[in-house]
């Protein structure tokens, strides 16, 4: 008997809480699973090795990190370009714009995962992105999404000859409570996540920048604690 073709895919991995529960997402769903983070210049590299981590955690066959110094072109906040907002209300934080917002870093980071994919013949690419508690990034709409697929079918060798790469973002319409409860389901740990934009030196969350802020309140809302918090001693606010 034959045996089925391996159905591959590049999983976006950033080490937070959602790129993590989409990892997990790609594992269930039977795909064959390349993680790749991006060294970019951003503040911390807390983040790359919770990515590290999170993916031989979930079962990935390979990980890899790209560098890209997007800090050479500025922009925001979580490139050194001013500081990062702390303690912001629920409506400053969807509303606007943020200075964390890194321009065209996701159509950076598809792009290179869509080479990737090609490389290894792989039919998905998998993204975090949240259009719910997606705090203004004009990145993470479904849009976007859309016209990325469309533009990667048409920039391809395999799209030009009959095939075809999705790009999947399955947390796109839950909320940030809705993704803790998924993950939780198919057994994330997130004690080994990190989601903070501004970190302590010891890498403990800062708990006031947007991302902790979110991500305080969807475990909060999905009826639980964030295991980090026990990770560093630290009580949510």
């Amino acid at each position: 008997m034959a045996q089925s073709p391996i159905r591959r895919a590049v999983v976006l991995l950033s080490g937070g809480l959602d790129s993590a529960t989409v990892l997990a997402c790609a594992v269930r769903d039977g795909f064959e699973c390349h993680t790749m983070a991006f060294r970019y210049g951003q503040r911390h590299g807390i983040e790359l090795a919770a990515a590290a981590n999170v993916s031989v955690e979930l079962g990935a066959v390979e990980h890899r990190v790209m560098d890209i110094d997007l800090s050479a072109l500025g922009g925001s906040s979580l490139v050194g370009d001013g500081a990062v907002p702390k303690g912001r209300s629920d409506d400053e934080i969807g509303g606007g714009i943020p200075s964390t917002y890194v321009p065209a870093r996701n159509t950076v980071f598809l792009s290179l995962g869509l080479a990737w994919a090609e490389v290894l013949g792989a039919s998905r690419i998998y993204i975090g992105v949240n259009a719910v508690d997606y705090s203004g990034y004009p990145d993470c709409r479904p849009e976007f999404v859309q016209a990325f697929e469309q533009l990667a079918n048409l920039a391809t060798k395999v799209g030009v000859e009959g095939g075809k790469i999705e790009i999947v973002a399955p947390l796109q319409k839950l909320s940030k409570s809705e993704i803790v409860r998924l993950g939780l389901s198919m057994g994330v740990d997130y004690s080994h996540t990190r989601s903070c934009y501004d970190p302590r030196p010891d890498g403990a969350p800062c708990l006031e920048c947007d991302s902790c802020r979110l991500r305080l309140a969807g475990f909060h809302q999905a009826g639980h604690e964030d295991p980090v918090l026990a990770v560093y001693g630290l009580r949510a606010p």
